[in-house]
């Protein structure tokens, strides 16, 4: 057996050292290589580069084959909205009994302060939510609320980095980027994944939420929304039909040959095809974003004609976008309620000052136009393939920062919601302790939230992998575990 003074001998530890190099050389090329003992065979994602988003099969049994995550960016406060605790009640105005929890992101924080909104029962199933975002409450029935959340920053950007890609660090690819990269699209005249900016604004972490990292290109969101569609799809008016179709074939030979030049060049692979794909969109976006097509019945429910809150009608007008876009075939949407060119909560739910004021200014934006985006889905039977996600970075504390009337950062316990695409409903998994403060009960990880939005879509998330760098990378890392409690 080695002793530690034995690496005192200069012969003894140089030898040990080069044995030591070989050995993790060796682990390195048997792992990427997919030898490890219990390591699952990874996916051979077979990319088409002439249709590199076309629709493959998912490998497994697939509940969903669409996602509509809506985001709201700023950290919703699930102790106002979703997670209600009777305790924060009773102890109203008292210190945290955790001396640790009384400093925290943005330091000394005061007292306990109970739910700012009166929570009630809704549905048949009774679930207590708050009066905040009635309408949303109102499909308590068709929710999987997740309790348990945690994550691993405290801080928006990476945050939302987490959220959106299961890393705090740049320059991983999203989830919508994951996805489509496994299953491509079924309407090749559109993208396969599209995010959709907030109104207002994008969020703070921006194109990180919707980027492809080190996968190809071609599968990073294509981000536009109602009131900002796609620019440049039309040609100039001065260009005549034919001489515009003789441009576009004498680019596609040219294009070609350089391709077979440089056929290992993804970049190139995804600038050509992103041209290709203009041109289909020229026509197939331009009719899929004219919501004028849609009745006054339907502008109505979703609040797209509200002139009293002009930015509640632009986000409606985003919502009627999604299912436009999800019933066209587009297999990842991403919509986003929430962005951060105004400042801290005040075009999003980052409530530290003053929580309650700028909650109901939120609120009134994604309560009506959301909830009215999945009835519609499920009145149209769109949620038998459709898997909803509901999220946010963090939660919120039980107790108002010192000397202000809202809440700080919470990444121990918080809440979000799933819907629709094989998901059981209603439900609520998992808890946080008795002022909302930490996930107690069935710990749910920013990994396993990821495995299961995967596993719904027919996709092992330990074999959906990518070797980067000398790394076999996944959405996961090399964590996280399926929430099969919540799938039907």
């Amino acid at each position: 057996m080695l002793k530690l003074s034995d690496l005192l001998d200069r012969r003894r530890f140089l030898a040990c050292t080069r044995s030591g190099l070989g050995a993790i050389a060796l682990a390195s090329l048997l792992e990427r290589d997919g030898l490890l003992a219990g390591q699952p065979e990874p996916y051979d994602i077979a990319i088409d580069p002439a249709a590199p988003t076309a629709a493959r099969r998912p490998p497994g049994r697939a509940r969903a084959k669409q996602v509509l995550m809506i985001f709201c960016s700023g950290a919703l406060s699930h102790i106002d909205t979703f997670d209600f605790k009777p305790e924060l009640v009773k102890r109203h105005g008292q210190p945290m009994p955790d001396p640790a929890a009384r400093v925290t992101f943005q330091g000394e924080n005061g007292n306990i302060a109970q739910p700012l909104f009166r929570f009630r029962p809704r549905g048949e199933c009774g679930k207590m939510l708050s009066d905040l975002l009635p309408a949303l409450g109102e499909l308590a029935d068709d929710w999987c609320f997740i309790h348990s959340m945690t994550t691993k920053s405290n801080t928006h950007g990476p945050g939302e980095n987490c959220m959106s890609t299961g890393f705090a660090l740049d320059g991983f690819p999203s989830v919508g980027a994951w996805v489509t990269y496994a299953l491509g699209t079924e309407n090749q005249d559109l993208p396969a994944f599209v995010a959709i900016p907030d109104p207002r604004g994008v969020p703070q972490a921006s194109i990180n939420n919707w980027g492809a990292g080190f996968l190809p290109s071609v599968f990073q969101g294509t981000a536009f929304n109602a009131d900002k569609p796609i620019r440049h799809l039309l040609p100039p008016r001065s260009l005549a039909r034919g001489e515009d179709a003789a441009v576009r074939e004498l680019i596609a030979r040219l294009n070609d040959e350089h391709l077979r030049r440089f056929p290992e060049d993804s970049e190139l692979l995804a600038r050509i095809n992103s041209y290709r794909l203009a041109a289909r969109m020229q026509l197939s976006v331009t009719e899929a974003a004219d919501l004028s097509r849609e009745s006054r019945t339907v502008v109505r429910e979703y609040g797209a004609d509200c002139r009293d809150n002009p930015t509640k009608a632009s986000f409606a007008r985003n919502c009627l976008l999604a299912r436009r876009l999800l019933e066209r075939g587009v297999r990842f949407v991403q919509l986003f309620n929430g962005a951060y060119a105004m400042g801290e909560g005040v075009g999003n739910w980052d409530g530290h000052r003053k929580l309650e004021p700028q909650y109901r200014k939120h609120a009134a934006i994604l309560d009506q136009p959301a909830a009215a985006l999945l009835r519609d889905l499920k009145r149209r039977g769109m949620l038998q393939h459709t898997l909803v996600v509901f999220c946010t970075e963090f939660g919120r504390m039980p107790m108002f920062q010192k000397g202000a009337s809202g809440r700080d950062h919470n990444p121990l316990g918080f809440t979000c919601m799933l819907m629709g695409g094989g998901v059981r409903s209603p439900m609520s998994f998992g808890a946080t302790d008795e002022l909302g403060y930490k996930a107690v009960q069935d710990t749910v990880t920013i990994h396993d939230f990821h495995a299961t939005i995967l596993h719904l879509l027919g996709i092992d998330h330990r074999k959906l992998s990518v070797y980067h760098n000398g790394v076999r990378r996944r959405l996961t890392d090399v964590h996280g575990d399926v929430i099969r409690q919540v799938i039907s």
